[in-house]
């Protein structure tokens, strides 16, 4: 598909014209791709605007790095912006003061789960440890033990003994899969206090808290 053709099908009426011509950009340069990309931010298909975000991702300048930011910040699907936050994490460490401000702003799961993943990958244990603190707080469980997985992988960063802290609050947590996921995450420190904690976790009233606590002690 040339460039033309491209453009052309960018202004199509049909959705699939547009995702297809968003695809042939691929195989483009940046500085050929970027503007038309932007072209497409406020397209009415949310599909196609999750397209364009893995576009600016991928095809790297300034100006689409502030696009992303752009979306992350307004575009008003969850799915979109949870996309452009993953293309945003693909600019490294200029991107962390973004995400976590996003992580802030934005409470829907999705949006979270994919901050927190991309943020695992940049290596900045502070600003890890500062949206896994607001993680463990979260409404939504699946988003919770996303914190708590992150404690586990700070346990070989200079945020080690504050990451084992929040793990031995939530010993005695009330949800067995709160439970569980400490019980993994703890296995990797080798702290004393890791040690007693699964000891207790050993003795859980639930099975499956108790296997992952057996495993953390093989």
């Amino acid at each position: 598909m040339d460039i033309s053709e491209i453009k052309v099908s960018l202004n199509s009426s049909n959705s699939q014209d547009r995702l297809k011509a968003l695809t042939a950009l691929r195989e483009y340069e940046p500085d050929v791709v970027v503007p038309l990309l932007k072209s497409k931010l406020r397209d009415p298909e949310f599909l196609v605007r999750s397209f364009v975000a893995m576009g600016l991702g991928r095809k790297q300048r300034a100006d689409a790095f502030e696009a992303l930011i752009d979306m992350v910040k307004k575009d008003g699907d969850y799915n979109v912006r949870a996309e452009a936050a993953n293309s945003l994490s693909l600019y490294g460490q200029a991107a962390i003061p973004y995400l976590v401000e996003a992580f802030r702003a934005n409470d829907h799961w999705l949006i979270r789960r994919s901050i927190i993943a991309a943020l695992t990958e940049l290596s900045d244990p502070e600003a890890l440890f500062e949206v896994t603190l607001i993680a463990l707080n979260d409404q939504d469980l699946t988003v919770q033990e996303s914190g708590i997985d992150c404690l586990g992988f700070l346990s070989s960063s200079s945020k080690s003994a504050e990451a084992l802290q929040q793990l031995l609050l939530r010993v005695n947590a009330d949800w067995w899969r709160v439970r569980l996921r400490v019980a993994k995450a703890l296995r990797s420190f080798d702290a004393p206090e890791a040690k007693v904690a699964l000891q207790q976790l050993r003795q859980d009233e639930d099975h499956r808290v108790v296997g992952a606590a057996m495993e953390a002690l093989l």
